[in-house]
């Protein structure tokens, strides 16, 4: 990597970028199973930037982004939750999205947006970190693997009526 990596604390200044790479995620999910994900709108970057600016102001949410020359390349947003019973599960941080810019990949920034959750996590006494990836998303399950991730759940849908 030519340029410095910066890894920081999302702003509101980030929401539009945040939301073009959530879009990014949703049509990639989407790709992966229509019947299962949203799908994508013209609006869906416009919606998921307002929803992750909501995100910035609460307490137990965490979002990071990854800069290079002033460019958000990449983030990361967590929250972390006390016990849920319907999970069977203790107090842990749920990472929800890691998303790098497709044209920024395989230069470690996803290990080191991971690594920077993983410290603001443990920063905040959190026990343990869940997440969950898209059965058809090989490369991010051996990411996570690598990252000492061990598969605890399976989520199984079944379709109650037809899609149209």
């Amino acid at each position: 990597m030519t340029s410095e990596l910066l890894i920081r604390p999302a702003t509101e200044n980030d929401a539009e970028v945040l939301g073009r790479l959530g879009a990014l995620l949703v049509q990639q999910h989407h790709s992966f199973d229509e019947r299962r994900f949203l799908a994508p709108t013209p609006r869906t970057a416009e919606h998921y930037a307002s929803f992750l600016a909501t995100q910035m102001s609460e307490a137990d949410a965490i979002i990071m982004v990854a800069e290079v020359d002033g460019r958000v390349i990449g983030y990361a947003y967590g929250t972390i939750e006390g016990h849920d019973w319907i999970s069977l599960r203790g107090p842990a941080a749920l990472l929800h999205d890691l998303l790098v810019d497709p044209n920024e990949r395989n230069r470690a920034v996803g290990k080191t947006l991971l690594n920077a959750m993983i410290d603001a996590f443990t920063s905040r006494g959190v026990p343990r970190v869940v997440l969950g990836t898209a059965e058809r998303n090989i490369g991010a399950q051996r990411f996570f693997e690598r990252a000492m991730f061990r598969r605890t759940m399976v989520e199984m849908t079944r379709e109650l009526k037809a899609s149209d």
